[in-house]
């Protein structure tokens, strides 16, 4: 089982710890420090079921610096976007096998275990 994990969100930590106290000691990846690469996100994303625009921190100032509203991306490019600015990344994600769920609410997590 993998989180990408952001110490500073607490649905992350709560999340992380939903995990801890199931007894599963999960591979930590500190998305911000280290971004996904393309493929990795890619996969990510389909375990999900959604598309790259679906992930994204629309409200991030970031977001909004990049003059991205409402323009449209290609599924590479929105990728690219969120590799470049992981902030833009929708957290926490957990993935185990070939599912993955996003932690808003802490108890998706469940399923997973």
């Amino acid at each position: 089982m993998k989180i990408y994990h952001n110490p500073r969100c607490s649905k992350s930590r709560l999340t992380l710890q939903r995990i801890a106290d199931a007894g599963v000691e999960p591979e930590v990846i500190e998305y911000l420090k280290t971004p996904p690469m393309a493929n990795e996100l890619d996969g990510v994303l389909k375990k999900l079921g959604l598309e790259p625009r679906e992930l994204m921190r629309t409200k991030e100032a970031v977001y909004k610096e990049l003059g991205r509203a409402g323009k449209e991306l290609s599924r590479g490019d929105a990728i690219q976007v969120m590799i470049e600015n992981p902030i833009l990344i929708e957290r926490p994600i957990v993935v185990a096998g070939n599912k993955a769920i996003l932690g808003r609410p802490p108890e998706n997590v469940d399923e997973l275990l």
